[in-house]
């Protein structure tokens, strides 16, 4: 018996598409939302599936996060939250309805990509999405972060130095992250009403 050699989309061998949920995508005519995740910043983009290739209706970065006040992490979760919301806000008169393409990767609740949902949610898109899988308010405020951070302020003032050394460096106390993240929340929403974004 000869062995069949079954050939693999160079894509695929590349681990950059998934077509069974890419196919999912396009038949479901509706745009969708993709996200990328560096090592530094987050990155949210809403798409329209052509043949010709995937229009980008709306996209934020993490970075455009720092025009705010953020000074945190931008790649945590209250900054997947933050940009989520801001490319929510962005493309909110040119969709209504959209659908969560992972691409590779599996979904995972309470992670990055499920706060990114629920940003684009607060932001008006109907994203269909177990609301079970979406991280608590505390969370997405980044109390998770901040209580960590007075933990390691009362136990172990050397090691809180080393893990929030870049917060301290721009003299940004980590206990503070709920508190900036509502104030960057609010500027965000600003910028939006009187039309500097």
């Amino acid at each position: 018996m000869k062995n069949s050699y079954v050939p693999i989309l160079r894509r695929r061998r590349e681990g950059k598409t998934n077509y069974r949920k890419r196919k999912a995508v396009i038949m479901s005519r509706l745009p969708f939302v993709s996200t990328f995740i560096s090592g530094k910043n987050i990155l949210v983009q809403i798409l329209s599936p052509r043949k010709e290739g995937d229009v980008v209706l709306a996209s934020a970065h993490s970075r455009e996060l720092i025009k705010f006040g953020w000074m945190g992490s931008r790649k945590n979760i209250p900054a997947a939250y933050l940009t989520g919301f801001l490319a929510g806000l962005k493309a909110k008169d040119k969709v209504k309805e959209a659908i969560l393409y992972t691409g590779l990767r599996r979904f995972v609740p309470n992670s990055r990509i499920t706060a990114i949902v629920k940003g684009l949610l607060d932001a008006g898109l109907s994203i269909p999405i177990n609301h079970e899988t979406l991280p608590s308010e505390e969370r997405l405020k980044g109390k998770h972060i901040a209580d960590y951070a007075k933990y390691l302020l009362e136990k172990d003032k050397v090691l809180y130095s080393m893990r929030f050394s870049n917060l301290i460096s721009k003299n940004f106390n980590p206990e503070l992250i709920p508190e900036r993240f509502e104030d960057v929340r609010k500027r965000i929403i600003e910028s939006f009403k009187v039309g500097k974004v």
